[in-house]
C-alpha cells in the first residue's frame, strides 16, 4: 500500500510540475477576434507569436471597419471574444454596457495622404498644395465610408480642419463632393484601388502606409488628429454617422486618435481571450509588434471602468 501511495504521489507531483513548466497546455479552443482593418498586419503577427506559445489555440480573426465590427456583435449576434477598434469611442458608444464592461486604450495613429510613384503630381505634392492637387480634374482620390469605419469619419474631420488651417472657405465641402464613387467600406479596401491606379491618392492611416511600404505625406499636427496638444482644435471637427438603431444619428467629434480593445461579455473562450490580451498589451510582446508597424503605444491611459477590469489587465490602464 505504501508503495502504491508513493507511486501515486510521484505521478501527481510530476503532473503538477509538468503543468507549471508547460502552462500553454491549459489554453486551447477557438479564439474569435474582430478587429479594425488598420490592425490587420500587426494582429496577424501578434496572433502568430501567441500561437507559437500556445499551439492548441485556434485563432480566428475578422477584419472590418470598426463600426461594422461592432454591429456584428450588436445587430448580428455573432460569437466574438475580443474586439479591437480603431477608435475607442466605438466601443464606448456601441458596446458598453450591454455587450462589454470596459475598454482599454492601447495605441495611436495619424491621418496621412497616401500615394504611389505612379500617382499624378507625385513629384509635386507637398504640405502646402495637397488639397489643391486632390481637387484637380485629372486626379482621383479615395476615402473610407464614415458610416462603416473611423478612418472614414476621420478623413472628413481632416478636411474640416484643413479648411481652417489653410483658411479656404468651403474646402471640406468641395473635397467631400468629389470622387464619392471611390469611397470604400474600410480603409484597407482603398489599397487595391490605389495600387491598381484607379485613384492617385487616398486618406489613410500612417501605420498602414508604413506596413505596405507606400509613399505618404505627413500632414500638419493641426489637422492630422495625432497631437494631444491640439485636442481643443480637433474637437471643433464633427461628423454625423449612423447610430445603433435605424434612423439614429451619432455625432463623432475630433480628438487625438486612440485605439481601444475589449473582451465581450458573451465571449465563448474567456480564459484564452484574457491570456491573448495580456500578450497583446505587453510592451515586450504585442506592443513591440504594434510599434514596429507604426502604431505607438499610449498605455497606460485613465480608465473610467478601471474597477471592472480583470486583475490581469489592470497593469495596462490607470484609475
Amino acid at each position: 500500500m505504501k508503495k502504491l501511495l508513493s507511486t501515486l504521489s510521484l505521478v501527481f507531483f510530476s503532473l503538477i510540475f509538468s503543468f507549471a513548466q508547460n502552462p500553454q497546455k491549459a489554453l486551447s479552443g477557438d479564439l474569435v477576434i474582430f478587429h479594425a482593418g488598420s490592425l490587420s498586419v500587426p494582429m496577424k503577427e501578434i496572433g502568430a507569436a501567441f500561437k507559437k506559445a500556445h499551439p492548441e489555440v485556434n485563432i480566428l480573426m475578422e477584419s472590418a471597419g470598426s463600426v461594422e465590427s461592432a454591429r456584428k456583435v450588436t445587430d448580428l449576434n455573432k460569437p466574438c471574444d475580443i474586439l479591437a477598434s480603431a477608435d475607442y469611442k466605438v466601443i464606448d458608444n456601441m458596446l458598453i454596457p450591454k455587450f462589454s464592461d470596459w475598454n482599454i486604450k492601447f495605441v495611436s495613429n495619424e491621418m496621412c495622404i497616401v500615394y504611389t510613384e505612379k500617382s499624378r503630381y507625385a513629384n509635386k505634392i507637398n504640405i502646402k498644395n495637397w488639397h489643391d492637387i486632390l481637387q484637380k480634374k485629372d486626379v482621383a482620390y479615395g476615402r473610407a465610408d464614415p458610416n462603416s469605419d473611423p478612418c472614414g469619419y476621420r478623413s472628413v474631420m481632416t478636411m474640416q480642419l484643413a479648411e481652417k488651417f489653410y483658411k479656404q472657405s468651403g474646402l471640406a465641402s468641395r473635397l467631400m463632393a468629389k470622387d464619392a464613387n471611390y469611397m470604400r467600406p474600410k480603409e484597407v479596401d482603398l489599397l487595391a484601388v490605389l495600387e491598381s491606379g484607379s485613384v492617385d491618392y487616398i486618406f489613410l492611416y500612417k501605420s498602414v502606409a508604413i506596413q505596405h511600404k507606400l509613399k505618404y505625406l505627413v500632414l500638419p499636427s493641426e489637422i492630422n488628429l495625432k497631437d494631444p496638444r491640439f485636442t481643443d482644435l480637433y474637437n471643433t471637427a464633427a461628423v454625423s454617422i449612423n447610430g445603433k438603431e435605424p434612423g439614429q444619428k451619432v455625432i463623432m467629434k475630433g480628438e487625438p486618435m486612440i485605439y481601444g480593445v475589449t473582451l465581450l461579455n458573451s465571449a465563448p473562450n474567456k480564459p484564452v481571450a484574457l491570456a491573448f490580451l495580456q500578450f497583446m498589451l505587453a510592451k515586450d510582446k504585442g506592443i513591440n509588434i504594434l510599434e514596429k508597424d507604426g502604431q505607438p503605444s499610449v498605455i497606460p491611459q485613465k480608465n473610467p471602468n478601471f474597477d471592472k477590469l480583470p486583475a490581469e489587465l489592470k497593469p495596462f490602464a490607470s484609475k
